[in-house]
């Protein structure tokens, strides 16, 4: 029996289709919880040492906890949250995490006996507008806790910046006790965050939009829906 020849429009077709795309997911933990509690530990020891519970010789010390502590914990959750595709936690924990490297070193290298520096007040004024970035971002996709840690951060900043630039005991006084609500807030978000991704449930009230939820509550099929429109991903190689 002769041999069937070749369709030449399967052919054709066969060699113009476009090759088959396949997307993987990385499975990353939330770098969230990190962040805040780092966050929230280094406002603790500002806030004490703008209040004065700390003393002065101890200025050092907390500069040194800037920078060796807080400064990698939130670059590590910068780092991660973009590689989350999260822009969000990516800018707060970066922008956090550089006003912690900077306050600690000029802190570090201020003359003897000199408490403020308007450089740093300036350099702070810019983190805690820029701070409102990331706010205005996480309001608008329901992300309504983290939204509120990080605008309070910026609050703190603000009245410290009034201190820095002043050296007005009273502001350093004000910041100081916005900063002993941020360390709340703070380490309260690190918590109720942490139960949702490890309980893939809310356990404590996060105060997230349905419009946001749907990484916890939907399957997998809906939260990848609008993947292809993402930044970086291209409908044909």
């Amino acid at each position: 029996m002769p041999a069937s020849e070749p369709d030449p429009e399967s052919e054709q077709s066969a060699r113009v289709a476009p090759p088959a795309v396949r997307i993987g997911l990385r499975p990353i933990a939330s770098s969230v919880p990190l962040g805040f509690a780092a966050l929230a530990a280094a406002t603790l020891l500002l806030s004490l040492l703008q209040l004065g519970w700390l003393a002065y010789g101890e200025s050092s010390h907390v500069s040194m906890a800037l920078i060796t502590f807080a400064f990698p914990l939130q670059l590590l959750g910068c780092l991660f949250g973009f590689l989350a595709r999260d822009t969000v936690v990516g800018t707060g924990m970066g922008i956090l995490s550089g006003i912690w490297l900077a306050t600690g070193v000029i802190k570090l290298t201020l003359p003897v006996g000199t408490v403020t520096s308007p450089t740093l007040g300036v350099l702070t004024l810019v983190a805690a507008l820029a701070l409102l970035v990331p706010v205005a971002g996480g309001a608008e996709t329901g992300r309504l806790l983290s939204a509120t840690v990080l605008l309070t951060a910026a609050v703190h900043f603000l009245f410290t910046v009034g201190y820095e630039l002043t050296s007005a005991q009273v502001w350093a006084t004000i910041a100081g006790l916005v900063g002993l609500v941020l360390f709340v807030v703070a380490l309260y978000a690190a918590l109720a965050l942490l139960l949702e991704d490890v309980c893939q449930r809310a356990v404590l009230p996060v105060f997230r939009r349905s419009a946001d939820g749907s990484s916890m509550q939907s399957d997998l099929r809906d939260q990848r829906g609008s993947l292809e429109r993402e930044a970086g991903v291209r409908e044909q190689l």
